[in-house]
Parts: C-alpha cells; sequence; structure tokens
C-alpha cells in the first residue's frame, strides 16, 4: 500500500489540465482544510477532491470491490475512509465552501459539467 499515490493520480492531473486550459486557477493539497483538498479554486469558494472507487466506496461501482482476503480489515478500512470524507465536507460546508466529489471512473464527463459550473459561478471567466 506504500506505493499507492495520494496526489498527483492521473485522474487527479487530468482535472487539473482540463481545469487550467479552461483559464481557472487553483491551489494544491491545502494542507490547513479539512481532507487536504485535490484542488481548491479560492475564487470560486470551491473544493474538489477526485476520488478513487476502490478506496473511498464509489456506490454501485464495479471498481470498489472488496478483497477476498483478510476482508475485516478491509471493511473496516472503508468504513473509516468513508466516514472521514463525510466529516470533512460536513466541515467545508460549514466554512461556506461548495465540495465537490470526482470518482475516477467519471472523471472526463464530470471535469466538463465542472468547468459549465464554475463559468455560470462566475460569468465573465
Amino acid at each position: 500500500m506504500s506505493r499507492i499515490k495520494s496526489k498527483d493520480t492521473s485522474p487527479e492531473l487530468y482535472v487539473r489540465s482540463t481545469l487550467h486550459q479552461a483559464g481557472f486557477r487553483f491551489r494544491l493539497h491545502v494542507k490547513e482544510m479539512p481532507g487536504k483538498p485535490d484542488i481548491v479554486l479560492p475564487k470560486y469558494k470551491t473544493v474538489i477532491f477526485v476520488h478513487g472507487c476502490f478506496w473511498h466506496r464509489h456506490p454501485g461501482c464495479s471498481r470498489a470491490t472488496m478483497p477476498s482476503s483478510n476482508t475485516d480489515y478491509w471493511k473496516t478500512k472503508f468504513e473509516r475512509n468513508v466516514e472521514r470524507d463525510k466529516k470533512e465536507r460536513e466541515k467545508l460546508h460549514s466554512e461556506g465552501w461548495k465540495v465537490i466529489i470526482i470518482w475516477e471512473c467519471e472523471v472526463k464527463e464530470k471535469t466538463k459539467k465542472i468547468i459549465f459550473f464554475l463559468k455560470k459561478l462566475h460569468p465573465h471567466k
């Protein structure tokens, strides 16, 4: 598990590249914020998490499989991940941030929708 990347994953790089090409500027992995969001757009008071379907348990996704060995360990680990994600989202919402989750299996279609959403928030972009 030590070789699993938590930053700069392929889906995250795709989202960052697409946002940047569309003219958006952002900060990365802000340590002071709950959950260290992958992308922070301060101008829009919006954060984006690019979640892996396996680690964050994307409901109904075929990538959110359960390992066949040591299932008790994995079940507990996944439950902690999901609970932590929920608490971090709630904290960000309470601080006035809009929270967007992009699942790795939906990166390309969702990124385009997010750009449209952000441009509606700030029309002169």
